[in-house]
């Protein structure tokens, strides 16, 4: 089931089912800021990542001695959520262990999403409570993918990506899914990235955070049009788009865990990048992206 949020600048439209954005439409002008979900080239919106952020080796874990087995990104972008709370200008929606994910991740847990609008902002935010005895070990992030407007005048390549604070960062790149992390290496993210479709040939582009309160902004030198996120606190943000089939949209990624490494040893105690909580503990996280049309400046 879908549901509403708005105010005079932006209407957000997020589904139940993996309490994923399905639609960010500008009011001004009526433009569409999320990719519209083409199922021959990516057919999500902005899904949510949980329990774990990317691929594990064989897709396949172990804890305790148990062997388990879990797909990309997780199973909640798959699953129905509870619609915990709404507003006029907040949704939060919940999800809690079942049978079912107790076969493929063996822990309690309560995960919440919620969205909430500032102006011309949407803050997108996850709470995961351990519910549980023991500790729980997790990952979590979000998967925006954001439309180009091209047009007769406007191609792919007119876009670009640009950071703040502009300074090199931390890259790490993919192999067969996982991360090679001793190739790792600074990329020039000090300057403006052009969007392209070969951008993206070796997979996500995969980003070390050093510091918080960075911003990630799709740019173009032909209109005002912008979008910004800032990936607040996330220690990971990955940048992707399909290849090779490619269409006009880029997804930035704040992440709060990463992809297996490509010499990971398939333990979730020893997986990188994982958060860990104590029995009734809470881990709350979250990024804010803003939308701006040709006619609405920031």
């Amino acid at each position: 089931m879908d549901y509403t949020i708005e105010n005079e600048i932006i209407k957000v439209t997020v589904s139940s089912t993996g309490a994923e954005i399905q639609s960010i439409v500008g009011k001004h002008i009526g433009n569409e800021y999320i990719w519209q979900a083409d199922p021959e080239i990516w057919g999500r919106h902005a899904p949510v990542l949980f329990p774990i952020v990317g691929k594990l080796k064989n897709d396949e874990y172990s804890y305790q001695g148990k062997t388990y087995h879990l797909g990309q990104h997780g199973f909640a972008r798959n699953m129905e959520f509870k619609l915990e709370e709404q507003t006029k200008e907040k949704l939060t929606f919940l999800l809690t262990d079942t049978p079912e994910t107790l076969e493929v991740y063996p822990f309690h847990f309560e995960f919440r999403v919620s969205y909430e609008l500032l102006n011309n902002m949407v803050k997108e935010s996850f709470k995961v409570t351990n519910t549980g005895d023991g500790d729980i070990i997790f990952g979590v992030g979000g998967h925006p993918g954001f439309n180009l407007p091209v047009d007769d005048q406007v191609k792919k390549e007119d876009f670009y990506l640009q950071t703040s604070p502009a300074k090199p960062r931390v890259q790490v790149p993919l192999e067969n899914g996982c991360l090679n992390w001793d190739k790792r290496s600074l990329a020039p993210t000090e300057t403006m990235i052009t969007i392209t479709d070969d951008l993206f040939k070796n997979d996500a582009l995969v980003y070390l955070m050093r510091h918080p309160n960075n911003k990630f902004s799709i740019k173009t030198d032909t209109s005002r049009f912008h979008i910004n996120v800032r990936t607040d606190s996330a220690p990971y943000v990955g940048v992707w788009s399909q290849y090779p089939k490619t269409a006009n949209y880029v997804c930035i990624e704040p992440w709060w865990g990463i992809a297996d490494t490509t010499d990971a040893d398939g333990d979730l105690e020893h997986k990188k990048g994982m958060n860990r909580i104590k029995s009734g503990e809470t881990f709350d996280a979250s990024f804010r992206m803003s939308f701006h049309s040709p006619v609405h400046a920031e």
